[in-house]
């Protein structure tokens, strides 16, 4: 059992080792390329159902070549949609953050600052700074 270890050791070379390493690597960056490319095409809302269908088929019939015309024909616009799409969920985070936090208008905000000054919640040093920052905006 233990010789068959160390022959196993010597067959497979540590180059080949590190080659075998490259190829996997390769093999995973190829997938995470070729299904961005499809989720963009499918996220792309200017493009019409037929394009759609057409990279999709030329990027599963012929991949490699799919893929790279794809990315140069419309790699740039796939950044700018991207970054479209993330402004827009960052701009959709912070409207719900705003909404979620309470009280937007100035009545509002006196109105909860007077009911925290009339529990006792605050002092009424507390309230006259709170009510003057929120006039003052």
């Amino acid at each position: 059992m233990n010789g068959a270890m160390v022959d196993l050791a010597v067959d497979y070379p540590l180059l080949n080792m590190f080659w075998t390493m490259m190829m996997i690597f390769l093999w995973v960056l190829w997938f995470m390329l070729l299904f961005r490319v499809i989720g963009d095409v499918f996220r792309d809302d200017s493009m019409s159902g037929w394009g759609k269908a057409g990279w999709t088929i030329f990027v599963i019939l012929v991949p490699f070549l799919g893929v790279f015309v794809y990315l140069i024909a419309r790699g740039r616009g796939m950044g700018e949609r991207e970054l479209k799409r993330a402004q827009d969920s960052e701009q959709a985070f912070r409207s719900y953050v705003r909404e979620s936090a309470g009280p937007t208008s100035a009545a509002e905000e006196l109105s909860r600052l007077a009911e925290l000054k009339n529990r006792g919640d605050i002092s009424a040093t507390e309230y006259e700074q709170a009510k003057a920052k929120v006039l003052a905006t």
